[in-house]
């Protein structure tokens, strides 16, 4: 069922004195548990705003983290994206639910992608080549060779995967309508209205303090800086460094709590779309935005991954709460998730930091679930381990253990620390009854059991 987003007052209940104290405590505790060498909090609860920092933008250069540092977004950017797109949209520039072959001739042979398809991840796109593969092409060529009938994972509309390649033809796309480089547009239109100094990955003469992405030993605990290699054609999808005190204000106007933008752009943004079922990254998705259910409510965010960082944003539209997160480590997931506990303990705030729980079925061995499944160049191969039981191996690497139920869901086991993370599900036929999907991490093959 589709979600909607529960109508209630803005909470007003004042945060403890001591709660500035105590959560740079924990954030200054928990940046050094888990090897980060600098991170940024930011806490709106519609009537009392916090932000704060910690630690070193870049161990290189010793600089420190200042609540105006940007971070590498990651995927963090596709909510910019999305929002840009469904603002033209409200201008009448374009319609999302008209064909994207209407304004992008690379999409031809795909007349029935429609736009919103592209942005909530329900086009049926594979998700794209490595960036190293991305950056020796143009978008036109990279779209063109991408859609196919025959790349598709699934009938557009009819299910879920997450896909760069949507977020590239989006960008494509606010070029056709505007003119303008995404880069130019998404500054001019979203970024600046927000109050948003602008910063992109490869922006050397960005006017405002940069973070490093950074690699760290977990033998030595020693960080050094990752480099980014994300290719300029995927710029959308992936290439906008800020802080989390403007994630904040990108949350607010999620959270109709701004002006910058009109209200129809962020209501467009939380409406879930159908086919995007509860999956191991969220609840339902919407046009850019992830939907996570926690107690009562439906919150709504994304989550962020460049070249060693992890940001996240979790926004409560019924209450007004915001809450934003940037680290510069691989190891700030933990440290967020660990970090959301502490916000429930310390602030009362509630929020749906880890992937959506739920209640496993019984446990089978699958063995029709054995086979190949294909994503764009990726090769998913499920076959029985040492044991008999189901191992997966992408693009021939090391077997996952992979526990599997009888509703067809499935988890992967961290062989080092024997714990179950969400895996995704498999999908079987209505009219054969055969295994014909499955999707592992939100990003959905397809069977094709040739290798």
């Amino acid at each position: 069922m589709p979600y909607t987003v529960p109508t209630a007052p803005a909470r007003s209940t004042a945060p403890s004195p001591s709660l500035r104290q105590e959560l740079q405590a924990r954030l200054d505790t928990l940046a050094h548990r888990h090897r980060v060498p600098g991170a940024q909090l930011a806490l709106d609860t519609g009537s009392d705003v916090l932000t704060l920092h910690t630690g070193t933008a870049d161990v290189t250069t010793g600089a420190p983290v200042t609540d105006d540092t940007a971070v590498p977004l990651g995927s963090l950017t596709k909510p910019y994206t999305a929002a840009l797109v469904l603002l033209l949209a409200d201008d009448g520039d374009l319609d999302p639910d008209e064909p994207a072959a209407a304004h992008l001739p690379e999409l031809r042979q795909l007349p029935e992608v429609t736009i919103r398809q592209l942005l909530s991840h329900t086009s049926g796109l594979p998700t794209g080549p490595d960036s190293d593969t991305a950056a020796a092409t143009t978008g036109a060529r990279y779209l063109t060779a991408l859609c196919t009938p025959g790349g598709l994972v699934f009938a557009p509309g009819t299910d879920f995967s997450y896909s760069n390649a949507g977020y590239v033809a989006a960008g494509r796309l606010v070029e056709a309508v505007t003119g303008m480089p995404w880069h130019e547009a998404v500054r001019a239109l979203i970024l600046e209205p927000l109050g948003t100094v602008p910063a992109f990955l490869g922006d050397s003469g960005a006017d405002r303090p940069l973070a490093a992405g950074h690699a760290v030993n977990t033998a030595t605990g020693r960080a050094r800086p990752a480099g980014q290699n994300l290719a300029p054609l995927e710029a959308p999808a992936g290439a906008l460094l800020a802080s989390a005190r403007d994630l904040r204000e990108f949350g607010r106007l999620l959270a109709d709590r701004s002006d910058a933008l009109p209200p129809s752009v962020a209501k467009e943004m939380r409406s879930a779309e159908s086919a995007a079922r509860p999956s191991a990254l969220a609840d339902g998705w919407g046009p850019g935005l992830a939907l996570y259910r926690q107690d009562d409510r439906v919150w709504c965010g994304h989550d962020g991954n460049a070249q060693g960082t992890s940001c996240h944003l979790r926004v409560d539209p019924a209450a007004g709460t915001v809450v934003a997160f940037t680290a510069n480590a691989g190891g700030g997931t933990a440290l967020w998730r660990d970090l959301a506990e502490d916000l429930a303990r310390i602030a009362g705030v509630r929020v749906p930091a880890a992937p959506p729980t739920r209640r496993r079925a019984a446990r089978t061995a699958l063995p029709d679930g054995f086979g190949t499944y294909r994503n764009g160049d990726i090769t998913y191969r499920v076959a029985p381990g040492p044991d008999g039981s189901p191992a997966l191996s992408v693009d021939g690497d090391v077997d996952l253990p992979l526990v599997c139920y009888t509703d067809l869901s499935c988890d992967l086991l961290d062989p080092v620390t024997g714990r179950l993370e969400p895996g995704g599900r498999f999908h079987r036929d209505p009219l054969t009854g055969r295994i014909d999907r499955v999707q592992i991490s939100g990003r959905t093959a397809r069977r094709t059991d040739d290798g």
